[in-house]
């Protein structure tokens, strides 16, 4: 793989999830198997370069300023891969003068101070450099105390506990000193040059993976040093290292600039559809500009996020009446009041520039629209206003709540609490379920209205409220509509009550204002509601459409590279 292969198959492969991050490993997986650049039969062979590393380490266990190690040779089973010719399999902790975690110091953070030795813990280990925003210090009477863990200018530093573990970084060459946590190791080769391949092997998707594969302990796992030493590691010549060194830097250096390249345009293409989401929610934006930015909104939408938005502004634009145009023959929604109330003089509404008054977003409406609290659109009902849970009862009648309620819309009566067939007979006195009722969730989760299915043979927890839309006045989908939009969402969370678990009480509810508008023009709304979001539901199938494709694309042109590179060496 080349720059050039890269950057003429990047715009193809991009939309692929975490194209870059896979390529940074396929890079180094590339490096570690001796397939990023030519051999050169000139080059002193690796065994010549074990021998040199194992008569250093001779030297210094003679001097007693390392262990003797045993030297345990490799069986054919326990190699991976097969590598070029003049490579050769060793451990890690063949080629390593040192290799161990450090410890906690004796009374652990009450040590640490503000100024002192630099003392690294597993946050302070990048692959990409130490991180020193937030290190901590002990003073030089403890780091000399902890001198068979002092840090040295060129060793790797590797996490192996956690979270972070397999996260590994070089020390800089004119680092001065520090110590180490037992949550990391040092690894100090014995002998100068093949630190930064080392580094590389590590990082590689094949060392990451024998990390994992080799932890022990429970909780947050570990990588003890008698199996940290034996993990097999691959060797290359070292003029060979400094070329596979060389063309990894020249190649995430690139994937850096196509990272920041694809970050920006993300970026940019994020701050577009915010903007164009907002222009469509102001209030003097045109219906007209509406249905074109909604035509041309698709073209943007190439993330779950981007969906997402998209169907909160049609949920917007449907209640402020900027969705469909008005009709000049549809008869304003309070004429129809006035047929059902005979106290319409009386009424509290608002119309027009006058600002609502209750529970609600101030907005202007269309004319022959209308601000109507809740109680005079719809039936609020407390289902179990005792807010006693009933108790359990085998093969007895389902008592659903809003836990029931799954994501696929269905309910999930299997598994719901079961109660007394009395408990339906007495909900039955109060209200009697029928055809376009629905709940929505007053405790914990607020709002996210749910159609109810038929038959209604079951009963209502006390966790939600029902609405019985009075359907002369509002339809029971534009009614759901209006509740799932970002402005109600808005005003059920500014009045909900402040507790453990968010409330949005009965009476609350009740007051909340609704902007409803003529009874034909709601069924409109719903027609073009139910159409856009089959529009949002192709463009989801169609997004992941496409990441599978860019995916499959990405694991080919990968798979093609490498079985090209084979064949080269």
């Amino acid at each position: 793989m080349n720059p050039n292969q890269l950057l003429t198959h990047f715009d193809r492969i991009s939309q692929a999830p975490d194209a870059i991050p896979r390529l940074r490993r396929f890079i180094l997986d590339l490096a570690v198997r001796g397939k990023l650049v030519e051999q050169d039969q000139e080059d002193e062979p690796a065994s010549e370069l074990l021998k040199r590393i194992h008569a250093e380490k001779a030297r210094l266990v003679k001097k007693l300023e390392v262990r003797r190690s045993d030297g345990e040779q490799l069986d054919s089973d326990e190699v991976p891969f097969k590598l070029p010719e003049n490579w050769t399999w060793t451990r890690l902790g063949e080629i390593c003068s040192k290799t161990g975690s450090g410890i906690t110091p004796r009374g652990g953070r009450s040590t640490y101070q503000d100024q002192g030795v630099p003392f690294f813990r597993s946050q302070n280990i990048y692959n990409d450099g130490l991180r020193l925003n937030d290190v901590a210090f002990i003073d030089k009477q403890t780091h000399q105390r902890m001198g068979g863990t002092v840090v040295k200018p060129t060793d790797l530093l590797l996490n192996i506990t956690g979270g972070s573990m397999g996260r590994c970084c070089r020390v800089p060459d004119d680092f001065k000193e520090a110590n180490i946590s037992q949550h990391v190791a040092i690894i100090r080769v014995a002998i100068l040059g093949i630190q930064d391949f080392l580094h590389l092997l590590i990082l590689s998707p094949y060392f990451q993976s024998f990390i994992f594969d080799e932890q022990t302990g429970a909780g947050r796992g570990g990588l003890p040093k008698n199996k940290m030493d034996r993990i097999p590691i691959v060797l290359p010549p070292l003029a060979e290292q400094h070329r596979i060194v060389a063309k990894v830097d020249e190649l995430m250096a690139l994937c850096d600039q196509l990272e920041a390249a694809q970050t920006e345009r993300e970026s940019q293409r994020d701050r577009l559809v915010a903007a164009t989401h907002t222009s469509l929610s102001n209030s003097t934006f045109h219906i007209s500009n509406s249905k074109f930015f909604i035509s041309h909104l698709p073209r943007l939408t190439t993330c779950p996020d981007h969906i997402k938005q998209l169907r909160q502004t049609i949920l917007n634009l449907a209640v402020q009446g900027k969705l469909v145009p008005q009709n000049a023959s549809d008869e304003p929604i309070l004429e129809e009041l006035r047929r059902l109330e005979d106290n319409i003089s009386n009424l509290e509404f608002n119309r027009e520039n006058e600002e609502p008054s209750g529970l609600g977003v101030r907005y202007l409406l269309p004319g022959k629209w209308a601000w109507l609290k809740g109680h005079r659109i719809a039936n609020f009902i407390d289902p179990q206003p005792s807010h006693r849970t009933p108790p359990e009862y085998p093969n007895g009648i389902p008592y659903i709540g809003y836990a029931d309620i799954l994501n696929t819309g269905d309910v999930d009566f299997l598994n719901a609490r079961k109660v007394s067939p009395t408990i339906l007979e007495e909900h039955r006195k109060r209200y009697t379920l029928q055809t376009g009722d629905f709940v929505i969730g007053k405790i914990g989760t607020i709002g996210k209205p749910f159609l109810l299915p038929s038959p209604f043979n079951y009963t209502l927890s006390a966790n939600i409220i029902l609405l019985q839309p009075n359907k002369h006045l509002v339809s029971p989908s534009y009614l759901m509509a209006f509740i799932n939009s970002p402005i109600a969402e808005t005003a059920l969370g500014m009045h909900k009550t402040d507790s453990t678990h968010a409330v949005f009480g009965i009476k609350k509810a009740r007051e909340l204002l609704i902007p409803v508008p003529p009874l034909a023009e709601q069924h409109r709304i719903v027609a073009k509601v139910d159409e856009l979001m089959a529009l949002c539901n192709q463009l989801e199938t169609q997004l992941t459409t496409t990441q599978t494709e860019t995916h499959n694309l990405l694991n080919s042109l990968l798979t093609e590279t490498l079985a090209k590179q084979t064949e080269k060496n």
